[in-house]
């Protein structure tokens, strides 16, 4: 799967889990898209969003979205 990690400079970035998550894991392992490796902190009660799949990217009607929020709107 893939998410959306905040980002100070950038807002929102991608990043695919490359690790399985388990309830209660303090961090969640991720590659962001230039290929850096990065253990993210995560509460349980507030994972990140999840990401698009790609055949979805530039859908011209939002509500066709499988996730609607604020990073997958401001990707589109």
């Amino acid at each position: 799967n893939r998410v959306w990690i905040p980002d100070n400079e950038e807002v929102w970035q991608s990043a695919e889990i490359t690790k399985n998550y388990k309830a209660g894991d303090r961090f969640l392992h991720v590659q962001l898209e230039d290929g850096t490796e990065l253990n993210y902190p995560v509460d349980p009660a507030a994972l990140p969003p999840l990401r698009n799949p790609d055949i979805l990217v530039g859908e011209n009607d939002l509500t066709a979205l499988s996730y609607l929020h604020e990073p997958a709107v401001l990707h589109n």
